[in-house]
């Protein structure tokens, strides 16, 4: 397998992106490991879990109808093309092609926070304002072409709550890229979009220590990184996939 290595500053944490098979199509995998560690971690796809490594998973469109319509049995299969099992990873899937992953990495003192971003807005909408047309019977969807994808990564241990809370914080800092980018709802052209539906965001726990982290909320300093942070990757992620440029960006 081809892989190309992702340089991060944060200390513990490898990351490449693997190009690989599986059912005979092109994967490209961003995959982070933590030396052998496992990490707690909070999936928006599959909740709490305690793994050794976190995934990003490109699926071409040949795939694309087979992911959707049997996503828990690719949840059992996918991991086995990385030589793992399901117990060990946690992963998101899009069709944002993984060569147009956007990395950002933002340090205060001992504190640091990276956010990896992969996005497409082909199905951006307006939540609480489009109406929902894709109606779950026995875990299968039709296929909805877009999705931005955010793993967080942190190098001081969080509180399941403040997990939980760097998802709300990290979510407003993706709503105002969109905002930046004046990116409209496909549903409601004249509304500006909140995310596309079908994003998914796992936030990584640093290594368990004595003093988590109990706040993650945008008037802390840990959520101004994350909010930075991710703000910019999801700009960075759409400028490259879709070209977009950004109406006021601040670094």
């Amino acid at each position: 397998m081809k892989k190309m290595q992702i340089n991060l500053k944060i200390e513990g944490v490898k990351a490449e992106i693997i190009y690989h098979k599986f059912h005979d199509s092109d994967m490209k995998t961003l995959l982070v490991s933590f030396n052998g560690e496992e990490r707690r971690v909070l999936s928006t796809l599959d909740g709490f879990r305690q793994v050794k490594f976190v995934g990003n998973v490109y699926v071409p469109q040949s795939l694309s109808w087979y992911t959707m319509e049997n996503y828990e049995k690719f949840e059992r299969e996918f991991p086995a093309s990385l030589g793992l099992t399901p117990d060990e990873i946690s992963f998101l899937s899009t069709g944002a092609d993984m060569d147009n992953l956007a990395v950002c990495e933002k340090s205060y003192q001992d504190f640091s926070v990276c956010c990896l971003a992969t996005g497409g807005t082909g199905n951006a909408l307006r939540s609480g304002v489009d109406v929902g047309h894709y109606l779950e019977r026995a875990g299968r969807f039709e296929y909805v072409p877009g999705t931005i994808n955010i793993i967080i990564l942190f190098n001081a241990a969080l509180t399941s709550g403040a997990m939980a809370r760097a998802i709300i914080t990290a979510t407003e800092a993706k709503t105002a890229a969109l905002q930046d980018l004046n990116v409209k709802s496909a549903y409601s052209p004249e509304l500006p979009a909140t995310g596309t539906g079908t994003d998914n965001i796992i936030i990584v726990s640093g290594r368990d220590s004595e003093t988590p982290l109990l706040w993650t909320g945008g008037h802390t300093k840990i959520g101004e990184l994350i909010g930075v942070s991710t703000r910019l990757a999801v700009i960075e992620a759409l400028e490259k996939q879709e070209g977009a440029t950004a109406r006021w960006k601040k670094s």
